[in-house]
């Protein structure tokens, strides 16, 4: 099997062309040529598949000698859903932010992670509007790259003061639990963005400084949480559950349950017991 270097070469260049066929459909005429359906009450466009095929059709033949998983939002939907056996399981997301894809706004992302056992290895992060490609692997930082090839490490940003932090908010997915937990942080700066991937980006981009992410009757999935993180804890942050475990990946369950935090590091813990103890008032209060 390929060393991560030269997996990380074949995901990148994956990763740029999957960002070429999302651009295509993302400037045509989308309305007839998305051919947009709902799972779920989740947005499924003709892009998604199409990405998804071709990531999957590349992966499998460039990397065909190695003993591969692979778990992706549409294969799931499919219907595999168990834990798979291969030690090294490619998980995909290959249109992070649906929504803000059909209505324009230019924030949605592609996400590529490849997860050792339960935890992730390597990672790819495309953000096309912006053509940006952040990548990372396991103990050697995190990159941002531009369509010219060059590279620069990323860092996340640095503040003296809890209540200077800016937390990176979704504009959908909100319940009043979310509302009430976001209203009674020592933070209060807030930036409305699509996609996992583009709030990660934005924190790694020092434009904000963190996020959170609370399941209701529904939860986040492997495919959103994987590639982001480890580009994130590349680039110096962290990303946990509030009670400060590890998010686990391939475990059967591709559903990421209960209070999630993304941050530059500075008061993670802090934030992360904050959290809980507002939520528990809420609970309290709600039944």
């Amino acid at each position: 099997m390929q060393d991560f270097k030269e997996i990380l070469a074949h995901a990148r260049s994956i990763g740029w062309g999957a960002a070429d066929i999302l651009r295509s459909y993302y400037r045509g005429n989308s309305d007839q040529n998305l051919n947009v359906q709902y799972k779920q009450d989740d947005p499924v466009t003709a892009a998604d598949l199409a990405v998804n095929h071709y990531i999957l059709q590349r992966l499998q033949s460039e990397l065909s000698e190695a003993n591969f998983g692979y778990i992706s939002e549409e294969t799931y939907k499919e219907g595999k859903t168990k834990e798979l056996n291969s030690e090294l399981v490619w998980i995909i997301d290959p249109l992070d932010g649906t929504r803000d894809f059909i209505e324009k706004t230019g924030e949605y992302a592609i996400h590529i992670a490849l997860v050792k056992e339960t935890r992730p290895v390597l990672a790819v992060v495309v953000v096309p509007e912006a053509e940006k490609l952040y990548y990372a692997v396991k103990g050697e930082g995190a990159f941002a790259t531009t369509r010219d090839g060059k590279s620069q490490p990323i860092k996340v940003s640095s503040r003296d003061r809890i209540e200077d932090l800016t937390l990176v908010v979704s504009r959908s997915h909100r319940n009043q639990r979310l509302e009430y937990l976001l209203q009674n942080l020592p933070c209060q700066n807030q930036k409305a963005v699509g996609s996992v991937g583009c709030k990660i980006a934005t924190i790694v981009e020092q434009q904000a400084d963190m996020y959170i992410s609370l399941s209701g009757k529904s939860a986040p999935k492997d495919w959103d949480m994987a590639a982001p993180e480890l580009i994130l804890t590349e680039a110096g942050g962290e990303f946990t559950h509030f009670a400060g475990h590890a998010l686990q990946y391939n475990t059967g369950d591709i559903n990421q349950w209960g209070g999630l935090l993304a941050s530059n590091g500075q008061f993670h813990q802090s934030l992360c017991e904050q959290a809980a103890s507002i939520l528990a008032d809420w609970d309290s209060k709600n039944g």
